[in-house]
């Protein structure tokens, strides 16, 4: 089940919600979250039943592991075992349903050997719940976060909203939402309005601007990086605005349904497309991610080393572990290098104490993005070096400069959908306010609630077929 479905729209999340607030009337708050956690496992069957018990037990065990921490002095070797047991086996089932038959395929490769390994689907949301839960336990080892009861710890991991696709939120900042019980079950008119009207930007941003792009997209690298000039950048760039717009409705829609149950979660994008450099997309793009690779990675390498050595070291090795994070492949390996020289480059030039003009240096992030986003969006590194051929071979413009602008036009008016929703998209990106702002200067008007309607009546209408989003392969 995804949120941009009639299934939840009109099914689940009005039950899930209805019940929720009966239970905290008529029996107490803790009725609610034990509904709210059936709730949010029912949720997560209807996508992937067969890994529900993998999310139960390792819920279970994580629990177990945050009280015995608890119990220990902080830094004592008890608290260190315990903290490296529970790593061992959140980083252990990621790494063998998500990469076993990486490595196992590598190894063939290598050594000439016919080795079996797994195949099938990869339990949902492994990836942002096994973070979730490292990022809790190493919290609780810090003395960030305090334990709290079993039920309170089950609603935070499980909470429908981020547990397939995030965003990565924090124990700390989660928990205490759900523990205060003078304000926590009361009906606020104003999350309500706010919730219905982040879920309806993020439900039209995946539906009306993002599915199109991606099937265009999609069309594009199906045919294996071919295609001309024109169908080549076009291909490339509704890739990017269309995972733009899909990871970022989804986050929306998330953001928004968490406040009908008076939760906060963290916002995970602040104009990304305006960052004037790497450095700075980094900080806008997928920000709760981004936040625990720092916290978790860069921070503990960034021990070694003289200045800049140790600033190349941890960010490289940071980008590394992003890229395979993202995905079981070369391509992503190479994704996630190309950032971290360019984030690197980004660093250098700060500690120089040089920069570019705005509008430039804007424009070259831009245009740099666009390329690494080539190996990210391609199948293969053979694919991705096959587009990179196309994108970047200017010869027919002056070979032919009228027959290679025909062609441009051609190929605009073969696909004036796309190359409008496009424009709508960098409209978007590039003059609107993101969530963040919309949610800080929210007031409520009359306005609010039509364009809401009016976003989430457009929805419906492009709701036929139910599309996942394209994070949840990761």
């Amino acid at each position: 089940m995804v949120f941009s479905s009639y299934a939840f729209i009109f099914v689940f999340f009005p039950i899930a919600f209805a019940v929720y607030w009966l239970a905290a009337r008529l029996l107490g708050g803790t009725a609610a979250k034990i509904w709210l956690v059936v709730a949010s496992l029912c949720f997560y069957a209807q996508g992937n039943a067969s890994y529900l018990p993998l999310l139960v037990s390792t819920t279970l065990f994580n629990y177990g592991a945050v009280r015995l921490l608890g119990r220990q002095r902080r830094g004592s070797a008890a608290a260190r075992l315990i903290l490296t047991a529970a790593i061992v086996e959140n980083l252990a089932l990621l790494l063998y349903f998500k990469y076993a038959g990486f490595f196992v395929d590598n190894i063939n490769l290598l050594l000439g050997a016919s080795l079996p390994h797994r195949s099938g689907v990869l339990p949902l949301g492994i990836s942002f719940y096994t973070f979730i839960i490292v990022s809790c336990v190493v919290d609780t080892y810090r003395g960030r976060s305090e334990p709290s009861s079993f039920l309170d710890f089950s609603v935070f991991v499980t909470f429908f909203p981020h547990l397939i696709v995030g965003p990565i939120s924090r124990y700390g900042d989660v928990v205490p939402q759900f523990v205060q019980e003078d304000s926590r079950f009361e009906l606020n008119s104003r999350n309500i309005a706010l919730g219905i009207l982040l879920f309806s930007i993020g439900c039209a941003q995946k539906l009306i601007i993002a599915d199109p792009l991606i099937a265009h997209a999609r069309q594009f690298y199906g045919l294996a990086g071919g295609g001309s000039f024109f169908e080549a950048w076009g291909g490339v760039i509704s890739c990017a605005f269309a995972y733009y717009f899909d990871f970022s409705g989804y986050i929306d829609m998330a953001l928004g349904s968490a406040l009908f149950f008076n939760i906060k979660l963290p916002f995970n994008f602040d104009s990304p497309y305006k960052a004037r450099d790497f450095a700075d997309f980094w900080r806008r793009w997928n920000i709760t991610v981004s936040e625990f690779f720092y916290e978790h990675i860069f921070r503990n390498i960034f021990h070694f080393g003289d200045r800049l050595g140790k600033l190349f070291l941890a960010t490289m090795a940071t980008f590394l572990v992003s890229g395979l994070w993202h995905g079981a492949g070369w391509h992503y390996v190479l994704w996630g290098a190309a950032n971290g020289l360019l984030v690197c480059v980004a660093f250098i030039m700060t500690l120089k104490r040089k920069s570019l003009p705005y509008p430039l240096s804007w424009a070259l992030t831009f245009f740099l993005m666009l390329l690494t986003r080539v190996l990210f969006d391609s199948s293969s590194v053979t694919q991705a070096v096959s587009v990179y051929r196309t994108i970047l071979d200017v010869r027919p413009l002056f070979a032919d400069p009228a027959g290679f602008l025909a062609q441009g036009l051609s190929y605009l008016r073969a696909n004036a959908l796309v190359a409008f929703l496009t424009l709508v998209g960098a409209g978007i990106c590039f003059l609107a306010p993101n969530s963040r702002e919309i949610s800080e200067r929210f007031q409520m008007k009359w306005y609010h609630a039509v364009f809401a309607g009016a976003l989430l009546v457009a929805s419906l209408f492009c709701m036929g077929r139910v599309s996942d989003f394209l994070y949840m392969q990761f």
